[in-house]
């Protein structure tokens, strides 16, 4: 646990060591691969701007989270225990408990969404 607080650059920090554990990961990397490739930095940075928008307010993503992640084929329920994981691991790495705690809130609501976009049920445990 760390005293950062949430800022753009505490949000760049969370998305750089988040992905970089995403591709090094067995299960989620090839995901990751098949639609990303080797073309992270425009990604990251989209990343940056969600989770901007999402705790900072800022406004600067534009973009259907759901309907990107709907167009993906062959996406299995473990996918998002592991995401939640990783992301949870990183957070509390980072923030403290309060901002740790909102973030993962977020998560995983945006996995329930997802998860019940794919399979009409939620697979994953609630934090």
């Amino acid at each position: 646990m760390s005293d950062q607080s949430i800022t753009r650059e505490s949000i760049t920090l969370l998305v750089d060591q988040f992905y970089s554990e995403v591709r090094s990961d067995p299960l989620l990397q090839p995901i990751f691969a098949k639609v990303i490739g080797d073309n992270w930095t425009p990604h990251l940075e989209r990343m940056v701007d969600f989770w901007s928008t999402v705790m900072l307010g800022t406004r600067e993503f534009q973009g259907n989270v759901y309907g990107k992640h709907m167009a993906l084929a062959g996406i299995e329920p473990e996918y998002f225990s592991r995401w939640l994981a990783l992301f949870e691991k990183t957070v509390d790495a980072l923030f403290d408990d309060r901002d740790a705690t909102e973030f993962i809130t977020v998560a995983h609501r945006i996995a329930a969404s997802l998860q019940i976009g794919f399979f009409g049920s939620v697979a994953t445990s609630q934090r």
